[in-house]
């Protein structure tokens, strides 16, 4: 009971006292590059992961060296 009054107050002091991330304030030097699109986005997080393991897969069933069992 004491260890998780602990752990809860050591977290909870340790939210209260972080500060904000403050994502809107540009930097120096900052220089984001154009937005991605839907299409650019899905394929890049959808489809390319899809396809990657697809390759690695089919890749690991080809060069599959064990004797298959009748």
């Amino acid at each position: 009971m004491r260890a998780g009054a602990v752990a809860a107050g050591t977290t909870l002091m340790m939210l209260l006292m972080s500060s904000p991330a403050l994502a809107l304030t540009r930097d120096d030097g900052d220089d984001p590059g154009p937005g991605l699109n839907v299409m650019e986005t899905l394929g890049l997080f959808v489809a390319a992961p899809i396809v990657l393991f697809l390759v690695i897969a089919g890749l690991v069933v080809v060069l599959d060296k064990s004797k298959k069992q009748a």
